[in-house]
């Protein structure tokens, strides 16, 4: 074999070499980058967390699911019910239920969405909305001032936007009412 045809063999060889390497190269950096995780740390079904203060019972919830992140913060992605309970932790005062909740806790604020229900049992009043936010050390319930609000009364139903309460949600206030129409209680009801 002459000497010319050795030597582009032996040129095609380094190149070969050199092509292969950036190939092995490229694979080798794809390989390398992070997968960062951004899901849940942990999922519990069938959640019941009750809080209570000098051992009185103060607020049940439940949850089909409940997903803790490392941050610290809740998903109920299938619903939540909240209930509050009186001074001597036996009685239902409130409750709160909604189709999703999160749970912040660097605000320790609770956002819930999708026909939230809130309903006073001792006053027998009524509150549907579409979001609302559940703050529990202030002990308040509120939605956003164009957030459309009905509340329910014995007497009344109330529509408006925006509402700020108390968490037993004795105490409210709608804060651009749009409605009040007087229910006659002695009518048949459908």
């Amino acid at each position: 074999m002459p000497a010319t045809r050795v030597h582009y063999w032996l040129l095609w060889g380094s190149l070969l070499a050199t092509v292969s390497s950036w190939g092995c190269k490229k694979k080798d950096t794809e390989v390398a980058k992070k997968v960062v995780y951004k899901g849940p740390a942990a999922e519990t079904t069938n959640v019941l967390t009750l809080l209570s203060d000098s051992a009185k019972l103060q607020i049940r919830l439940t949850a089909p699911i409940e997903q803790t992140y490392e941050t610290g913060d809740q998903i109920y992605p299938k619903g939540v019910k909240v209930s509050f309970y009186g001074e001597g932790g036996r009685t239902v005062i409130n409750t709160l239920e909604g189709n999703y909740a999160k749970y912040d806790k660097a605000k320790n604020l609770y956002v819930v969405r999708g026909d939230v229900r809130v309903a006073n049992q001792v006053k027998q009043q009524k509150m549907n909305t579409e979001e609302l936010f559940y703050d529990r050390v202030k002990a308040v319930i509120y939605t956003k001032p164009e957030t459309l609000v009905r509340v329910e009364t014995q007497t009344e139903i109330l529509t408006g936007n925006g509402l700020t309460a108390n968490q037993d949600f004795s105490l409210y206030s709608i804060l651009n009412p749009t409605g009040i129409f007087t229910i006659n209680p002695d009518a048949p009801k459908q």
